[in-house]
């Protein structure tokens, strides 16, 4: 499959009478907005706020980021088996508006929420405090159970992406960036001489308001199976969950896989890039064993040499990831495997929940557990009033000054395991 993005990019966003693309700038009518996400009647509230980087500015609770994009040419369109028919993308064209974000907020699983912060000490540690982000505060009828209220939350956000995304289908792109995957025997006769690698793409699927989709699927409901890494970069694969904040894939992070981009940068040149193989991370050990086993299998039939495995989560997941792990390489597969770490404050305790000898090139995301303090900020996009609770506060936690002391587990992107973070490593 062969995919062009093509890339506008967005250096401001400002309410105005007009939804528009315009040099650069997203004008944004407050009604449209509203009228998409008050169609649903679960939800009671809507507030519609701007956050620019630098700002003095908290978003919190963070549920998602979603970048706009829209489908220009080419089969499917929009979030596939969500928005549109279930129909295969990863071909064609694609706009996508860069540098900015929907984010969702909404006290949905308060404890397991995120922050981000637009400067200061926390901004170092998250990818969208770089972003021009469209907040969208969404609140629910009251007594509506956390699922349901989750997937009006997902809903909206995808909604609204998507009416912000068709803005640009006519706006000519500033840049044009191409991929392409061939199928299997014509990619791996492509470049002969290289060695064949696959990406294993571990989704976060463990129970209720631990979903990830593929197609409209949830991943739970899935066994391990091959995608064209262009299907992933075209929306094939959302985020639903609502786990700590540090290392969950949003759906942007999805959308901008920096695994993925990585291999295509290395494509044809150090290796052959064959492909994605998407499985999940269970709860029972049947379920782990079958698609441990059955990613090593497609592994095998891909022929490849070497397996870059990502995880998504931390504790059960470990053993799902040290599975993947041990079985790709007793085929004889290499592997190398991204992952973050829960080592206590002082970095002391044992990194992952289970470990193996196989296990011996690793790319680590940071330590959640790390401390720091996040200074007070002059606007509050959502509320605070949860942040004791949240995965990586303690009670104390947020200070009568509006500062908080907390692990950067409670920051949205920290220690994010497809490497999609800002955090790195010296040597003394």
């Amino acid at each position: 499959m062969r995919l062009e993005i093509g890339e506008i990019k967005i250096k401001d966003i400002i309410f105005g009478d007009v939804s528009k693309v315009e040099e650069g700038v997203l004008y944004i009518n407050q009604e449209d907005i509203k009228k998409i996400v008050m169609a649903d009647d679960k939800i009671k509230s809507l507030n519609i706020e701007i956050a620019k980087p630098g700002e003095s500015v908290r978003i919190t609770p963070v549920k998602d980021v979603i970048e706009p994009r829209v489908k220009v040419e080419g089969n499917g369109g929009a979030f596939p088996g969500i928005l549109s028919k279930t129909e295969t993308v990863g071909s064609g064209r694609t706009h996508v508006l860069k540098d900015m974000g929907v984010v969702t907020c909404g006290k949905i699983v308060g404890f397991q929420e995120g922050i981000i912060d637009m400067q200061g000490p926390g901004a170092d540690y998250t990818p969208f405090s770089k972003l021009n982000n469209l907040c969208l505060v969404i609140e629910p009828n009251e007594g509506l159970e956390s699922h349901v209220y989750e997937a009006s939350v997902r809903m909206a956000g995808l909604k609204v992406s998507e009416f912000i995304g068709n803005l640009a289908k006519e706006v000519t792109p500033d840049d044009v960036l191409t991929y392409e995957t061939k199928p299997i025997f014509e990619q791996a006769a492509q470049y002969p001489d290289l060695p064949k690698v696959g990406y294993v793409y571990m989704l976060q699927t463990q129970g209720l308001l631990h979903d990830t989709y593929v197609y409209g699927v949830d991943a739970k409901k899935i066994i391990p199976t091959i995608l064209y890494p262009t299907e992933v970069m075209d929306g094939a694969i959302i985020s639903g969950n609502c786990v700590s904040a540090c290392d969950k894939n949003t759906t942007y992070h999805h959308l901008n896989n920096p695994i993925i981009k990585s291999l295509y940068a290395k494509h044809g040149k150090e290796i052959n890039f064959m492909g994605i193989i998407v499985t999940n991370e269970n709860v029972f050990l049947a379920d782990k064993v079958r698609s441990s086993d059955m990613t090593a299998k497609l592994c095998e039939y891909l022929g490849l040499d070497g397996a870059i495995v990502s995880q998504e989560g931390f504790g059960n997941p470990d053993t799902d990831l040290i599975m993947n792990c041990k079985k790709i390489e007793t085929k004889g597969i290499k592997t190398v495997i991204v992952t973050d770490e829960y080592a206590g404050r002082d970095g002391a305790s044992q990194s992952l929940a289970d470990a193996d000898k196989l296990a011996d090139a690793v790319v680590t995301g940071g330590n959640a557990n790390e401390l720091i303090t996040l200074p007070p900020m002059d606007r509050i996009i959502g509320m605070t009033s949860y942040t004791d609770t949240i995965a990586g506060g303690f009670d104390g936690s947020l200070r009568e000054d509006g500062s908080i002391v907390a692990e950067i587990q409670v920051i949205t992107g920290a220690t994010n395991e497809l490497g999609f973070n800002r955090l790195t490593a010296k040597s003394y």
